[in-house]
């Protein structure tokens, strides 16, 4: 079963008949005058207005980017190089996409100023917090629509308020919502993805309002406002808009039927699986994301146990990760960062495979945790002390966590851990781990004060059983 619907849909078959017709009838150059460039020019306005319709915009105000990604980076550059008289001032979302972050570190690097705007613990911005970061000298502010990792919707409208009435200008990522809800209100410059609603791969929308000031960041070219330069793949922007429409027609009875979905595999992970955190708003969120972490679990190897057991699903756990850090989404919720499970169901999601999927969860879990000796009974109170170290240096991922659950048993109630390590994910995770468990988290010392000759000591006293 697909259950990853976030990283990329599957194609919608309103898209696959699309592209079909239109491989044959929109190949040519549109911006040729011939009858063939003519009649593919008119595909591509057509598609123009309907995804302008859809979203709420002129059709002069859509450009077909090669991306999602690349729509959040041409209209970040642009929109920071349109205000730069305004001042060099970014604010965004702790947990927008990479595609955001990577653009403030870029403008940091070159002697711009980036404030990040904190999220409570399911993962929303506090508008009052993200208006307070406005400036005189902001030139943009950058706002998801919906979160990508855990499915929390964002109060744009209220943020958007906030924007207008400071002149500052607003990029929303809708890559995650659009098709799905309607579009906020109050956007300045608005990106989406196709394959996240069922359009192919390769084609982004970048929407810039008229009057936003925008500079283009790469050389001109005469396509697509001038804002995207190359040739338009019309045959992929056909099936995009079409397969957006599509979705949007169906969205209001499939959103109910998904909702309820997640809804009962939010409900019944915690009972079925000990030690399980939900997170993301309960309220708050898309209808067709659930994401929860497992404590004591290596998030790599319980989604390759999934993928045997035939579901794909994807984690925000560093384990999960080519660079080994932890989720910046998860890190920034102060949730724990490891053994993160992300459903994202597709649309036609049969009741049957839900079901399914929480029949095997449970025995998959308890398999991963077997090999950890998590049941192994606490030492008698002769052998506690007040004062345990333990040494977890030179381990990655939920080892140090694991460590710590295995044997804050040794130490009596007011007792405190020592937990020394140099993985940066326990910097996150132990204090997560307290939360979830009721320990208190005492906080952070040199490891050399415990007896370790590099990384942190975390300290935990003990306050339950």
């Amino acid at each position: 079963m697909y259950f990853d619907a976030a990283s990329t849909a599957p194609l919608h078959p309103v898209a696959r008949q699309a592209l079909t017709a239109a491989l044959d009838e929109g190949w040519a150059d549109p911006a040729r005058l011939y009858r063939s460039g003519r009649q593919a020019r008119m595909l591509l306005d057509a598609a123009r207005e309907t995804v302008a319709a859809v979203l709420g915009t002129r059709a002069d105000e859509i450009s077909f980017t090669a991306s999602g990604t690349q729509a959040v980076q041409l209209g970040l550059l642009g929109a920071l190089a349109g205000n730069r008289r305004r001042g060099g001032h970014f604010v965004h979302s702790a947990v927008e996409h990479s595609s955001v972050l990577h653009v403030a570190e870029r403008h940091e690097a070159g002697g711009g100023e980036v404030s990040s705007a904190p999220v409570d613990r399911g993962g929303r911005v506090d508008p009052a917090a993200f208006g307070a970061l406005l400036r005189p000298d902001t030139a943009l502010a950058a706002l998801q629509s919906a979160n990508h990792e855990v499915g929390t919707v964002q109060p744009v409208g209220e943020v958007a308020d906030l924007c207008a009435g400071a002149g500052v200008p607003l990029l929303v990522d809708a890559a995650q919502s659009a098709g799905r809800l309607d579009v906020p209100a109050g956007w300045s410059l608005l990106t989406a993805s196709a394959h996240k609603w069922g359009g192919p791969p390769g084609v982004g929308v970048l929407a810039v309002r008229k009057g936003v000031r925008y500079a283009s960041p790469l050389p001109a070219d005469e396509r697509e406002g001038g804002r995207v330069p190359g040739y338009v793949n019309v045959p992929a922007i056909v099936a995009a808009a079409a397969s957006l429409r599509a979705v949007r027609a169906e969205a209001e009875r499939e959103n109910a039927r998904l909702h309820a979905l997640v809804e009962r595999i939010r409900a019944r992970v915690p009972r079925l699986v000990p030690e399980v955190e939900v997170v993301g708003d309960p309220v708050r969120r898309l209808p067709h994301i659930v994401t929860f972490s497992c404590l004591y679990v290596d998030g790599e190897v319980l989604l390759t146990e999934l993928d045997r057991a035939g579901f794909a699903v994807s984690s925000g756990s560093s384990c999960t990760s080519s660079t080994l850090t932890p989720s910046h989404v998860l890190a920034a919720m102060g949730v724990l960062t490891e053994g993160n499970v992300r459903v994202s169901l597709p649309y036609g999601t049969a009741e049957a495979d839900v079901e399914r999927f929480l029949a095997v969860l449970p025995d998959l879990v308890a398999g991963v945790r077997a090999p950890l000796g998590l049941d192994l009974p606490a030492p008698g109170p002769a052998a506690r002390q007040s004062l345990l170290v333990i040494d977890a240096l030179g381990k990655r991922c939920p080892l140090p966590v694991i460590e710590l659950a295995k044997r804050i048993g040794e130490v009596p109630p007011g007792g405190t851990v020592a937990v020394l390590a140099d993985d940066e994910a326990a910097r996150l995770d132990i204090p997560a781990w307290c939360e979830m468990r009721g320990q208190e988290y005492a906080g952070e010392a040199p490891a050399a004060e415990y007896g370790g000759d590099r990384g942190s000591a975390y300290l935990v006293v003990r306050r339950t059983t």
